[in-house]
């Protein structure tokens, strides 16, 4: 019998820390009305949408914090099936390898397992969200020139992590009756990377995207 969401997504399965917004700043309430649209059953298509007169980039912030939350807690479920042994390498099926690389330890494309590469992605994320030059939180503290780029690379290694679960771990997610959750937590990557027609919200229109697996 399928578990009940509350148990499969527990909070203790986190597998870094939940990022919050500080409540009383704009992209607490920014954060708010994108949850107030995901619970209404709005068209995920419309949920995506930039509210008229909000900053682009507050907007991109609230959602790839969002998404880091929720890719890091469905990965959290998964991590005690995602092992040394089951996944040595990072794979999204036969036909992707992802390598890791970064400023510091991994100068060039390093094969590394998938716990391995999931583990240094979430901390390379978290660095990146509480580093205030890259995500400033106080009042008219502008974003960096490079922000979107910068949030383009974080969606696009998110995106790795919706290929290897996918594709690696399915069964897994159907076993615990997780499907719905995770297909919907897809449906609103997908659509927010493809982006809104009213705004240049498109960040990554290179990536490969997983054929659409969701039955919601």
């Amino acid at each position: 019998m399928a578990l009940c969401l509350k148990q499969v997504f527990a909070k203790d399965k986190t597998f870094r820390p939940r990022k919050r917004f500080e409540p009383g700043t704009q992209r607490f309430e920014l954060y708010k009305k994108a949850q107030a649209s995901l619970k209404s059953g709005l068209d995920l298509r419309s949920v995506v949408r930039l509210p008229p007169g909000e900053n682009i980039d507050d907007w991109i912030a609230v959602h790839v914090v969002d998404f880091f939350n929720r890719i890091n807690l469905i990965y959290g479920t998964m991590a005690e099936r995602c092992s040394e042994t089951s996944c040595p390498v990072m794979a999204g099926g036969p036909r992707y390898e992802y390598r890791w690389q970064d400023e510091r330890r991994y100068r060039r494309p390093a094969k590394l397992s998938a716990p391995r590469y999931m583990a240094l992605l979430m901390d390379w994320i978290e660095g990146l969200i509480n580093d205030e030059d890259v995500f400033p939180t106080r009042v008219g503290v502008p974003f960096p020139k490079n922000f979107q780029q910068v949030c383009t690379k974080i969606l696009t290694r998110l995106f790795r992590v919706f290929v290897h679960v996918y594709i690696h771990h399915f069964d897994s997610i159907l076993s615990m009756g997780a499907e719905a959750h995770v297909n919907t937590c897809y449906k609103h990557f997908y659509y927010f990377i493809q982006g809104d027609d009213r705004a240049d919200l498109s960040l990554s229109p290179s990536l490969e995207l997983l054929p659409v697996r969701w039955t919601i």
